[in-house]
């Protein structure tokens, strides 16, 4: 089992940590510490607190409580010893690990200007741990093509957070990027595949390595702010298909459309849990009316595990 995100926890949390049921720690999405308050674990959209011993109980009460040392020393290894070279993303409110695991940050917060400045006192951490699942795209690709231009169509990927979306992105980028089509009439090898990572989590690169397999004929933008890394990769490598996490703003739609005009193929991802939600966010609805994406994939979680619906203009009208 693949346990290298424990190395960046202070030795008592690690021990805590590998204490825990093999089965559990393979799912594992999630691990919540709060200074003072029970350590907490997410596997599998279930929650749990963690004991001392490495056990798992649903009272707070019996919880491990990380105190100020183990919050300190975490942050110190996540800064990688130097607090101040981190001060970008301290002002983004999270900080992404080697292996493209992301740790948010709760704390105080210091305004310069009316504008959050960074975070100080930093005593909450929630670190989502990012995992590879190959062929987790399989059932999704083969709907996309586009036989016609020898590509795929422009995508939007739609959920609440922790359904699967980066994980299905990278999925998808690594198949297009290998020509691995899953429809025996699709004939035209791989594509020239950009990703804007601009939280590392995509592709995880190391150095601007990537750690994930995203494809033989994938560039990474690692760390870039999604506009202007659209726009540099649009300039610099001529993908013939751009990877986007969480477009939200309105330079992020903007730079959409460029590519569009550029002739190049988007697959984006947005939180929601339905198309029509989007035509109440002012900058997304520019996205869906007049419609910029000609398919949409929302994800939903259950109990056996993460479902997809997905749907056309057509069938999206119909629903509105």
């Amino acid at each position: 089992m693949h346990l290298s995100w424990l190395s960046v926890f202070p030795e008592q949390l690690a021990r805590m940590l590998r204490l825990l049921p093999a089965e559990l720690l393979s799912q594992l999405e999630e691990i919540r510490i709060r200074e003072g308050r029970a350590l907490e674990v997410n596997a599998s959209g279930r929650y749990y607190f963690v004991t001392e011993s490495g056990e798992l109980s649903r009272d707070p009460g019996t919880a491990y409580k990380p105190g100020r040392e183990d919050t300190h020393r975490l942050l110190d290894q996540i800064t990688n010893h130097s607090l101040y070279t981190m001060e970008e993303e301290l002002r983004r409110g999270f900080i992404t690990v080697s292996g493209g695991h992301r740790i948010g940050l709760a704390g105080r917060t210091v305004l310069s200007g009316g504008r959050v400045e960074h975070i100080r006192d930093i005593s909450g951490f929630n670190m989502r741990i990012a995992r590879e699942v190959r062929g987790i795209g399989d059932a999704v690709l083969p709907q996309l093509l586009d036989f016609k231009h020898r590509s795929v169509k422009h995508t939007l990927i739609l959920s609440p957070p922790q359904q699967g979306k980066t994980t299905l992105l990278r999925d998808l980028a690594r198949q297009i990027s290998l020509g691995s089509w899953g429809n025996p009439e699709a004939k035209w090898p791989g594509l020239k595949v950009g990703i804007i990572d601009e939280r590392s989590e995509i592709a995880g690169s190391k150095r601007g390595v990537p750690s994930f397999d995203v494809g033989p004929r994938t560039d990474v933008m690692d760390a870039c702010p999604k506009a202007e890394g659209i726009m540099m990769m649009i300039r610099s490598m001529s993908p013939d298909v751009l990877i986007v996490d969480e477009i939200g703003r309105q330079e992020d739609v903007e730079a959409l459309a460029e590519a569009l005009h550029a002739g190049v193929r988007v697959i984006a991802t947005a939180h929601g849990s339905e198309v029509g939600e989007l035509m109440h966010r002012p900058s997304l609805a520019k996205l869906v009316d007049p419609p910029f994406f000609q398919m949409y994939v929302v994800l939903t979680r259950t109990d056996k595990g993460v479902s997809f619906k997905l749907m056309d203009n057509k069938q999206r009208s119909l629903l509105a």
